[in-house]
């Protein structure tokens, strides 16, 4: 099996298994009375299980994701830095550029 692909299932899993954690701890904690409502409520599990399975295809997503960013290679010294500019002389910088005036000003008492 292609390395991406292998890369994408291990990720993916990695993914899975933290929103179950997440997921677990929500109802460990009761937020939002999410207990109550899995197991007292008719058709509960259904929401339990969508809890998970939205959450697994979220964390799954963002765990690839920079599991992608994170192979980037680094061809410049700079670490992301921008680049400097060559420093010119100012003559070459500040030229006058000179601007017809017309003087309208007049005095008024």
């Amino acid at each position: 099996m292609p390395k991406l692909v292998t890369l994408y299932i291990r990720q993916t899993a990695i993914g899975f298994v933290l929103s179950g954690l997440f997921v677990g701890l929500l109802m460990y904690f009761d937020v939002a009375n999410l207990w109550h409502l899995v197991t007292n409520v008719s058709g509960g599990w259904l929401a339990g299980a969508l809890l998970f399975l939205f959450n697994g295809i979220v964390f799954a997503g963002v765990q690839f994701g920079i599991a992608v960013m994170a192979m980037a290679r680094d061809d410049d010294a700079d670490n992301g830095r921008r680049r400097r500019e060559p420093v010119r002389g100012l003559a070459e910088v500040l030229v006058p550029i000179p601007v017809p005036v017309k003087d309208e000003r007049r005095m008024r008492r």
